[in-house]
């Protein structure tokens, strides 16, 4: 199915509002707009633990600093195993970034909104906005400025533990 675009001007008189309608939209301040213009954005379908099974330490930037250790044996972190995957832990996001693990603070350093991992651009995206993070967490494309906080993953030998600190 080919997505097509339309600029706001249109998509609005498709609704039927008038001219004056428009000028009234621009005047009261309301601004209809979306900083991303991509039309491939997937739409990012993290795993996000209910529990705490297989979780010990702290991932929660509001408790102190980042140092936890997740066990990829439980069925709540088991999915990192696989290349693509990814879990968001408290204020990290994880993912197996084409085999290697990357920990990285999840919200968008433009608003705040939780960024999604995307395994066929090896990045990390913000689905409110379009800003773009490298699995290093630099900007790739904004409106975000400034780069993801990178957390230490390390594996374990076996392949089991995961364990992520600042």
């Amino acid at each position: 199915m080919k997505q097509t675009t339309m600029k706001r001007g249109q998509f609005l008189r498709e609704l039927g509002l008038s001219s004056s309608a428009l000028m009234a939209f621009y005047c009261l301040g309301t601004t209809m707009t979306a900083c991303s213009s991509g039309s491939d954005d997937p739409t990012p379908t993290p795993t996000t633990p209910t529990t705490s099974t297989g979780l010990t330490g702290n991932a929660d930037l509001s408790n102190g600093a980042i140092n936890f250790t997740l066990n990829l044996t439980s069925t709540d972190f088991a999915t990192l195993k696989t290349v693509g995957n990814f879990v968001t832990v408290g204020s990290v996001i994880v993912a197996n970034a084409k085999g290697t693990m990357v920990a990285l603070s999840k919200a968008c350093t433009h608003q705040g909104t939780t960024v999604g991992y995307r395994s066929a651009q090896n990045d990390f995206f913000c689905s409110n906005h379009g800003s773009e993070f490298s699995t290093t967490g630099a900007v790739e494309m904004g409106p975000a400025t400034k780069a993801l906080t990178v957390y230490t993953a390390k594996l374990s030998t076996d392949g089991n533990t995961l364990t992520v600190t600042a």
